[in-house]
């Protein structure tokens, strides 16, 4: 492994005095973020029992916004979870906090839906008590450009992505310790991110972005069966597309990975980022790769040409 500086992967960001200050929004109302607290019988916090989806905002809006939206409805549909508001109303909630706080770029936020607090710390939803808690913690928060431009390690786990009768993938839900375990594993072998295998033994994903790698030419990335149906991930796809670049949806192995060109992975909060390093084996040059950087630039475009129809439709 190398030995250069670890980062915390790709949601690695400078620290910004102006988040100790923010308002964040619990269930409607705006509370400095020392006040910003929910019941030790909430069910998100007793059990993981909810869904989230992570926002990326530039110009005041909220990029690929119903694209999260179905996600999360979907969601929360999936696990019998009402969640109190419409779309309409889950959007003002959201522009609203945006607002009181003044922002505009560089802010990622987090909403986050729970079952609402228990009647008893017990796992049965029939026992929460109230309605759904809804949380908006938006902050001033920006990807490293070093990390943007140089990318990160990443170390194949041995803890791997469940098949969908165990908890599935699909699901963004607060339910995250199989990913913390690969995190862990992968930091302390001194990479960035872990890799996760599917229960085949093929690439999956990683523990908080989507992995492809890029051979002859061609994009590859996961069959999609064991992973989050990742927006970034499918936004990647349909550039790909649109450019002509031939791109995969597959299963492959470590060994094409290992004899990649590049490799990158995806998420909201870093978009598009290279891979310089898998399992202690340099991909390619060792530096961003041609593909990778014309990804980069196609998909801050088409972040800007959604911002520019969000804008069309602000509430």
């Amino acid at each position: 492994m190398s030995t250069d500086p670890v980062v915390h992967g790709t949601h690695d960001h400078a620290e910004d005095p102006r988040n100790r200050e923010i308002l964040i929004n619990v269930n409607g109302e705006l509370v400095p973020r020392d006040r910003a607290v929910v019941s030790v019988f909430e069910a998100g916090f007793v059990l993981g029992d909810g869904v989230w989806e992570g926002l990326r905002v530039t110009t005041g809006h909220p990029a690929f916004l119903d694209a999260h939206l179905d996600r999360l409805y979907e969601g929360a549909k999936a696990i019998a979870l009402d969640v109190g508001l419409t779309r309409d109303q889950l959007t003002r909630d959201l522009y609203r906090t945006l607002r009181a706080n003044d922002m505009t770029d560089g802010v990622h936020v987090r909403l986050m839906v729970t079952r609402g607090p228990k009647s008893t710390p017990y796992q049965d939803p029939r026992m929460s008590a109230g309605p759904p808690t809804i949380v908006l913690i938006a902050e001033h928060k920006s990807p490293e450009p070093s990390t943007i431009a140089r990318g990160i390690r990443v170390f194949t786990t041995h803890v791997r992505r469940g098949p969908p009768d165990v908890l599935d993938p699909k699901l963004n839900s607060h339910s995250k310790l199989n990913d913390i375990t690969a995190c862990i594993q992968a930091y302390t072998a001194g990479a960035d991110e872990a890799l996760m295998l599917d229960p085949h033994g093929f690439v999956a994903t990683c523990n908080s972005t989507h992995f492809f790698i890029v051979r002859g030419g061609e994009v590859w990335t996961s069959s999609g069966m064991y992973c989050l149906g990742g927006i970034t991930r499918s936004n990647v796809l349909r550039v790909c597309r649109d450019a002509g670049i031939p791109a995969y949806e597959k299963s492959f192995s470590l060994t094409d990975v290992y004899g990649a060109d590049e490799a990158f992975v995806t998420g909201t909060f870093a978009g598009v980022v290279p891979v310089r390093e898998v399992d202690g084996r340099v991909v390619g040059e060792g530096s961003r790769g041609l593909i990778v950087e014309r990804m980069q630039a196609m998909y801050a475009d088409l972040v800007r040409r959604d911002i520019a129809a969000r804008a069309e439709l602000e509430p």
